[in-house]
């Protein structure tokens, strides 16, 4: 069974840094591109960064490009989002995602002073 779970959430000022974390199971993680996708209150899902199976690739969205890093450890199944510079705007629930059909919990982060 595919297991997505999610952590580091959490309420920062703007301006502060935060690092999310995704421990995955269930399959054979480096085999599988990852993602991390956002909703915040009222909208719909956003992609926010993209990393494929190597670690040697990723794509960022343009509001996000610049201030968040997206990594990946194999050998601990393990994918993160450094978030730096963090706006008001970037408040949302916070998935990690496996393809359009594997989504964790989600975790929290509220921006705000």
């Amino acid at each position: 069974e595919v297991q997505l779970v999610e952590s580091g959430g959490t309420l920062v000022q703007p301006g502060g840094s935060l690092t999310l974390s995704c421990a995955a199971s269930g399959f054979t993680f480096g085999n599988f591109d990852m993602a991390w996708v956002r909703q915040a209150p009222g909208k719909g899902p956003e992609w926010v960064s993209h990393i494929n199976g190597g670690g040697d690739s990723t794509h960022y969205s343009e509001s996000v490009k610049g201030r968040f890093t997206i990594s990946r450890d194999n050998a601990k199944n393990t994918v993160s989002l450094q978030m730096n510079s963090l706006k008001p705007e970037d408040t949302a629930v916070y998935y990690c995602t496996r393809g359009i059909s594997y989504w964790g919990q989600g975790t929290q982060v509220t921006v705000s002073s």
